[in-house]
């Protein structure tokens, strides 16, 4: 009877070292940071839960070890190390200790994913769905119809796209008005105005902003980047005025706009102005743009340190193997802080030059997070540009935020520390 008890045990025992696990660190030993999102990903598909190692080793990523799972980090180029059960539970012990900046956080389901973005091909490129195809991370597109007809309750995160939701058609009248492409974008949204009843298109992209506040408020997660986050703000705050001139809806914009805008509206900015001219390609001094003087050999910003233990979702957000991030422009690059309501958590700042680059806040249940410039590996990307191959950018940065946000809504929530 005792030597099958010993058997037994050792047999245990035995099986226990066996048991294996399959660590990616996130590092700069990694080949492909990118992609290691989408494995992820991919792994929380398969019903497998996922340890989100925050500061340790980058942000490493840690789940039990099958053969397909490890087959596809081959697969995928992906930097990898099996550890045992031992080691596992070594490196948990040491980063959920008190003693260091660290944490673990249990990724359990992954999020759906939608795209807030015109059908077709559009005469720029947007970086989040760059990401989210070379990391291999399933999404759909979604666009005012979609919105209007209460589709975004079917998904966890959104993506606003390069977007102007004041219905100026991004300012880009003066350069561009007699192009195809951009007389088929007016063709297309007054259309769709029209099939919903609205007489102008700023009051359906009104309506559209209004519908993906509500949608934050209840829950979900939002993600913006360049203009699309101070023009999201700056309709809000215009709820019932004509901020439009002629070219765009047909009648000159109100002369006293300015003076009547409800800041109370907004959820990340405050007391702007705006900037009227339609010849002029910018929509207030939000944008940092509006007079910037930063040239781009010091054009840098730097990441924010947060507490892993207390401060668990800005931490997830600034996951990263450096905490000083190339900067890169757009038409809105960045955010100026004297703007920011007190409520907004600025993650990522040019300091000297009174910039934010990365933001982040909550609205009612859900949260939202606004990354300012165009394309994290291009630095001033033009309109009608080919598009930035993340193959020769395996290991970016900048690109490694805006994959933060996509994940993080996997995460089981914490119980509030007292």
């Amino acid at each position: 009877m005792k030597k099958t008890l010993l058997l037994l045990v050792f047999g245990m025992m035995a099986l226990a070292m066996r048991a294996e696990y399959l660590l990616i660190p996130m590092d700069y030993t990694q080949k492909e940071h990118l992609k290691a999102y989408g494995v992820a990903f991919w792994v929380l598909e398969h019903q497998e839960q996922v340890d989100w190692l925050l500061n340790y080793r980058g942000g490493a990523f840690m789940f039990k070890h099958y053969p397909k799972f490890e087959n596809e980090l081959r697969v995928r180029g992906i930097t990898y190390e099996t550890i045992t059960t031992a080691k596992s539970n070594e490196i948990i012990a040491y980063i959920t200790s008190d003693g260091v900046n660290m944490d673990a956080v249990k990724l359990e389901t992954p999020p759906k994913v939608a795209v807030y973005s015109p059908q077709g091909k559009q005469p720029w490129d947007d970086a989040v769905t760059l990401a989210l195809t070379y990391a291999e991370i399933p999404y759909d597109v979604v666009y005012d119809p979609e919105v209007l007809e209460g589709k975004l309750s079917e998904y966890d995160w959104l993506h606003l796209h390069h977007e102007d939701f004041t219905g100026q058609y991004g300012k880009f009248w003066a350069s561009y008005r007699n192009q195809a492409w951009y007389q088929e974008e007016v063709k297309s949204h007054e259309a769709t105005a029209k099939r919903f009843g609205y007489t102008k298109v700023s009051q359906m992209k009104l309506a559209v902003a209004k519908t993906i506040k509500e949608y934050t408020i209840s829950g979900g997660f939002l993600f913006a980047m360049c203009s699309a986050a101070d023009t999201y703000e700056i309709a809000l705050a215009a709820e019932g005025l004509d901020i439009c001139d002629y070219m765009f809806d047909g009648d000159p914009a109100d002369p006293g706009a300015q003076e009547k805008l409800d800041f109370s509206r907004t959820i990340a900015f405050k007391d702007f102005t705006l900037v009227k001219s339609p010849m002029v390609y910018e929509h207030s001094n939000i944008d940092t743009n509006y007079g910037r003087r930063v040239q781009e050999p010091i054009d840098f910003f730097s990441l924010f340190e947060f507490s892993a233990k207390w401060d668990p979702i800005p931490t997830m957000l600034c996951q990263n193997h450096t905490n000083t991030i190339k900067g890169f422009m757009g038409q809105t690059t960045g955010f100026r802080e004297s703007l920011l309501k007190s409520d907004v958590l600025v993650m990522g700042e040019l300091k000297a030059y009174g910039e934010a680059r990365y933001i982040h806040g909550t609205l009612g249940k859900g949260m939202w997070t606004f990354y300012g410039g165009h394309d994290p590996e291009d630095y001033r990307h033009f309109v009608g540009e080919d598009p930035t191959d993340l193959a020769l950018h395996p290991n970016s940065p900048g690109y490694r935020l805006i994959l933060n946000n996509i994940l993080f809504p996997a995460a089981r929530k914490k119980k509030q520390k007292t």
